[in-house]
């Protein structure tokens, strides 16, 4: 028996509370900036519905690699974006918030374009 069971009620708590900050963070879109942004590139590495994320990089003109972070995959492959559908080379535009660090050339994408198409994996954010 606990000689102290709201001390141990309060370290399950807090160790939760630990667990759980990570994922929250993960999850929202404080990271990112406010305005929109659109990039126009050429697919560097394909679409990718493994992890918590859908991702994918493209090169813009400039040749710097960005990285495109989208919906959890089921949302992504339910607006139609499906690994291997986009080629590597093939010219794609997103549109998104990216990253407020400065130097990280990543973006939190709520629409991706391709061959004359849209796919709005975060299309709710509008």
């Amino acid at each position: 028996m606990l000689k102290h069971p709201s001390v141990a009620l309060v370290v399950a708590f807090g160790l939760v509370a630990l667990l759980a900050a990570p994922a929250a963070a993960h999850h929202g879109w404080g990271g990112q900036a406010q305005e929109e942004t659109t990039l126009t590139g050429t697919l560097a590495a394909p679409v990718s519905l493994a992890g918590p994320h859908a991702t994918m990089k493209i090169k813009t003109s400039d040749g710097q690699v960005w990285d495109i972070t989208m919906a959890p995959p089921a949302r992504t492959a339910g607006a139609g974006l499906k690994e291997g559908l986009i080629p590597l080379g093939a010219a794609v535009t997103v549109k998104g918030h990216r990253n407020t660090t400065a130097g990280r050339f990543e973006m939190k994408t709520e629409s991706v374009q391709w061959n004359n198409r849209t796919f709005p994996v975060y299309g709710d954010r509008h």
